[in-house]
């Protein structure tokens, strides 16, 4: 029966219900006190807070399946919020369970007439906190995506799947080597590569006498031909 209700997805549906009666039932109940002699309203505020207390218990029902369905693909955050939501559910549907009784008695019965600002005031608070408890579903619903097709598209988280630990600051610090930088020269590049001219002294000159600038270059001795035979006189 469960598997069979889970795939009408009945609790958004129970829910409104719920909120719906239960808000307008107190409310007219407020009004109905205003004006005594509309007795009517009355018993429409009856009728309302018993439909509300059974779509209570629907929602409690209902909400539970859908947990069931769906925890396990929450987060732990999302899980926190679905916990809270599912606790204020049993209180809730319990509480205004007492409520629909307690009204049945005063109209009912002319002794609890005199309760009747007391349970005003409880089931003002009771719907206030109800408020809070939809809350809950609108972040389950909107933030986490919890039943629908964003939640079913997410990985499911697993429990040995878990994030790697960040690297203590107590740790050995990783050394990193840093390039030195080499050192440059400012001086300007030559701009020829060719070696520069070494000056050249001749061999019966002394290496450290200066050359005149206005010197002829000296031409190369001339070798006589032949020398002179001893039978021919000049």
């Amino acid at each position: 029966m469960a598997k069979f209700l889970q795939s009408w997805q009945l609790h958004p549906i129970v829910d409104h219900f719920t909120i719906g009666l239960l808000i307008v039932a107190v409310l007219i109940d407020l009004v109905a006190s205003a004006a005594p002699t509309r007795i009517w309203l009355r018993y429409t505020a009856l009728l309302l807070m018993i439909l509300g207390a059974l779509a209570a218990g629907a929602s409690f029902f209902t909400g539970g399946m859908e947990a069931d369905r769906i925890w396990n693909a929450l987060g732990q955050p999302a899980r926190d919020v679905l916990k809270r939501h599912d606790d204020l559910g049993l209180y809730l549907a319990i509480t205004f369970g007492i409520l629909a009784v307690w009204r049945i008695l005063i109209q009912g019965f002319g002794f609890m007439a005199g309760s009747r600002a007391i349970y005003l005031i409880v089931a003002f608070v009771a719907i206030v906190v109800l408020g809070y408890q939809g809350h809950l579903g609108g972040v389950l619903v909107y933030d986490y995506g919890a039943g629908t097709a964003l939640m079913a598209a997410a990985p499911v988280p697993s429990e040995a799947a878990s994030p790697s630990p960040a690297p203590s600051s107590s740790g050995a610090i990783p050394m990193v080597s840093v390039p030195t930088p080499l050192p440059t020269s400012t001086a300007p590049l030559p701009t020829s590569s060719a070696p520069p001219a070494i000056p050249t002294a001749s061999a019966s000159e002394p290496m450290d006498s200066p050359k005149p600038a206005n010197t002829p270059a000296l031409s190369p001795t001339a070798q006589p031909s032949a020398a002179p035979s001893d039978g021919v006189r000049m």
